[in-house]
């Protein structure tokens, strides 16, 4: 939901570590210039989501006085790298000025909370509007024209933005998918009995018994800060069982030396179809549903053709392997969806 804010807060500069498309910006400098400011990783779920409505207004706009500019504040180690972040620049085919915020100096001065978040500020430097997580885009984008008509601009606007995905729909109600997962002794729960064991390896035993939104691991698992890694021998096999409801099911995952990995992935103890494999899953000629994790990003196990209850399965007996997190997408309640 977009919110207005009160004229009395300036927005704070852009002091970042590194920028691509741009050489650095200041706000100060952009005076009389409408500004929008996007929180995002790279690996967020819901970052990923929103991303296609920042590209087309960046595209719409820039010629309105109108500067869009992407803060990226990592969530994990791997997303402090230039080069795995200008990878993902170029793969959301991402234009505008891009930041990293590696020590999340922007996004503390912000006082964020969850990523997406995203900021209108004005021709006087002011904070505006602002919205948290997914969704409230048709609002953000009135919101934009608004403030390009208070700088000055008075020639026709574009039409808004037609929604990309059914649950953008404003007004529309959709199931409540598991939350997000986590993995590491940081911020990590597991579901089973032997808990974490900072920085050493722990085999564990997946007695069977499991909890929705939980994982279990199965063989032998380092624990770090905010990931497991697979550290079984190369006849081992590691496991990885996950309850969730969703229609869609991502993990991310990383090759701890850049070693690509080969993880078995399943529903319900079967291998994937066609029917719902995710956009990441490959086949190999024994009809085996598989990953190949060759960079640290967000990879799409299973899209189901409708939301329901599913068990997930990750099998590997690659040692490289480090598993940081899955996150969940949701679909419309179909009884719910407006006839008129």
């Amino acid at each position: 939901m977009t919110s207005y804010e009160p004229r009395h807060i300036r927005a704070s500069e852009l002091f970042g570590d590194f920028w691509f498309n741009s050489e650095p910006i200041s706000i100060s400098a952009l005076k009389g210039y409408v500004l929008l400011l996007d929180f995002w990783d790279y690996t967020s779920l819901g970052c990923i989501h929103s991303q296609p409505y920042l590209n087309e207004w960046h595209r719409r706009y820039k010629d309105f006085a109108f500067v869009a500019v992407g803060i990226h504040t990592p969530e994990f180690k791997f997303g402090r790298s230039p080069e795995n972040v200008e990878r993902a620049i170029r793969k959301a085919a991402i234009e505008c000025p891009v930041v990293m915020d590696n020590d999340a100096i922007i996004w503390t001065a912000y006082s964020n909370r969850v990523r997406p978040t995203r900021y209108l500020v004005d021709k006087e430097g002011y904070v505006r509007y602002s919205c948290e997580g997914e969704g409230g885009y048709e609002q953000f984008e009135r919101a934009i024209q608004s403030l390009l008509a208070e700088a000055g601009y008075h020639g026709a606007m574009p039409e808004l933005m037609e929604p990309i995905r059914d649950v953008d729909q404003p007004g529309t109600i959709a199931f409540r998918a598991t939350t997000d997962v986590r993995l590491g002794y940081l911020k990590g729960t597991l579901g089973n009995a032997e808990g974490y064991g900072p920085e050493s390896t722990i085999e564990y035993d997946d007695e069977g018994l499991r909890l929705p939104g939980r994982v279990y691991l199965k063989g032998k698992w380092y624990n770090e800060k905010e990931s497991v890694r697979f550290d079984g021998e190369a006849h081992e096999e590691g496991h990885i069982t996950l309850i969730y409801e969703a229609v869609e099911a991502n993990s991310i995952l990383d090759a701890e030396h850049h070693t690509p990995c080969t993880v078995l992935a399943t529903q319900d103890g079967k291998s994937l179809t066609k029917a719902n494999a995710g956009a990441d899953i490959t086949f190999d000629q024994k009809g085996r549903s598989l990953l190949v994790v060759d960079s640290p990003r967000l990879f799409q196990v299973v899209h189901n053709p409708e939301f329901s209850q599913h068990e997930l399965g990750l099998f590997t007996n690659s040692p490289e392997l480090e598993l940081y997190a899955f996150s969940f997408g949701t679909s419309l309640i179909p009884e719910l969806v407006s006839k008129n």
